[in-house]
């Protein structure tokens, strides 16, 4: 396994994941932390890797949240400074990267060479868990294995189907994909890995057989997936817990241990604040002077769906207006110095992009100003002119 950027404590000797940490070089303050993490989720500049193209973005990270499509394109293209939607589509469609439930049983975008294992190891769990929803839908066990063995055969020779189609050959089959049922089977041969994701067809999400669209997956043994797991969700996210981890891929505790263990000198052990964190050791080589940045980001950005505690990038009193009613579904963020400063909805038409921003803190003019240069990076990104409303003077 890659391990770019890693060295060895002084002395040499091998520092095994959760051992003390180093005096004098990892105790955080949370600004710092928050800092540097910045840089981790690639929205500063990073002392030892910019991913130029998608492939590299995903790798980089690992899998990245992308149950709304949109809102993975635009965390992909705000990493890709000068790309348009449509060159991330166009890679997508090179097959740089793909969608599939590899794990917590939620879409996320996944390089594409790693998918089978990477559900083979995390979206075990969810499988394994289905059974209460299965019994609710109505569903046999029987038939949702059924369900995917006819969706291969849909799918086979290089077919590539509609959500409406796939569900269409189902009910052919006399397999019922009334209410829920239809999106838990497509789920289901996703997650046994009979299927993938494939990119969106205009607006149609569409399907494809994953050993087609894939005929060459990597095939680390388990030790080795659980360490390239830890190494990319750290180097990605870092400075956070091993709890964040555990929590982010669904692993066991002694998984998410195990897989920081394996990962072995590249990773290191710090103090935030006081509490034990882990962070690339690469990353402890970035500044750590507050950020001084204003970003507008996706509402399913891994800059807070890659964190079960959010503390230091949310205001508790902020939380409501991000996940209204808290029911998973994450507003776009207006994010200033590493933390969230506001929301933004956009509307588009046309001719034109409509953004609506509602500030959670006081911005100023100049900061304002800021904000709609960060929402005009988006607009040229969709290749639309924006129209930005606040919803009052400074």
């Amino acid at each position: 396994m890659a391990t770019s950027g890693a060295r060895r404590p002084a002395g040499g000797a091998t520092r095994q994941a959760g051992a003390a940490p180093v005096p004098g070089r990892a105790a955080l303050t949370g600004a710092q932390a928050l800092a540097l993490r910045m840089t981790a989720l690639l929205l500063r500049p990073h002392p030892t890797a910019r991913p130029r193209d998608v492939a590299g973005v995903v790798e980089w990270f690992g899998a990245m949240q992308a149950q709304d499509a949109a809102s993975g394109l635009w965390s992909l293209g705000l990493r890709l400074p000068g790309w348009t939607q449509a060159d991330v589509q166009e890679a997508l469609e090179r097959r740089e990267a793909l969608r599939t439930w590899p794990m917590r049983g939620t879409v996320h975008l996944v390089p594409s060479r790693d998918a089978r294992w990477m559900l083979d190891v995390t979206g075990v769990r969810a499988l394994a868990a289905a059974g209460p929803r299965r019994a609710f839908l109505g569903l046999s066990l029987e038939e949702a294995d059924r369900a995917a063995d006819v969706l291969g055969e849909a799918l086979a020779g290089g077919a590539r189907l509609t959500r409406a189609q796939c569900q269409a050959a189902l009910d052919a089959a006399g397999i019922d994909t009334a209410g829920q049922r239809g999106y838990h089977l497509l789920w289901y041969a996703a997650q046994k890995g009979v299927t993938c994701i494939a990119p969106h067809v205009g607006g149609e999400q569409t399907f494809a057989l994953l050993d087609e669209w894939v005929p060459d997956p990597r095939r680390p043994d388990r030790d080795e997936a659980l360490g390239i797991l830890a190494l990319r969700y750290f180097r990605s996210h870092g400075p956070t817990t091993r709890q964040d981890f555990a929590g982010w891929t669904g692993l066991t505790a002694a998984d998410a241990k195990r897989g920081i263990a394996a990962a072995g000198d590249a990773l290191t052990t710090v103090t935030v604040d006081g509490a034990e964190a882990v962070a690339e050791e690469a990353l402890l080589d970035a500044p750590r002077a507050p950020v001084d940045d204003v970003h507008a980001l996706p509402g399913f950005d891994e800059y807070l769906l890659g964190f079960k505690d959010r503390s230091l990038m949310v205001a508790p009193e902020h939380k409501q207006a991000i996940i209204p009613g808290g029911n998973g579904v994450f507003q776009s963020t207006v994010v200033r110095d590493g933390r969230v400063a506001g929301t933004w909805k956009r509307t588009l038409g046309r001719t034109k992009v409509k953004v609506a921003v509602r500030p959670l803190v006081d911005l100023d003019a100049a900061t304002r100003a800021r904000v709609n240069a960060a929402l005009g990076a988006y607009a040229a990104f969709v290749g639309l002119p924006p129209v930005v409303e606040w919803p009052g003077p400074a």
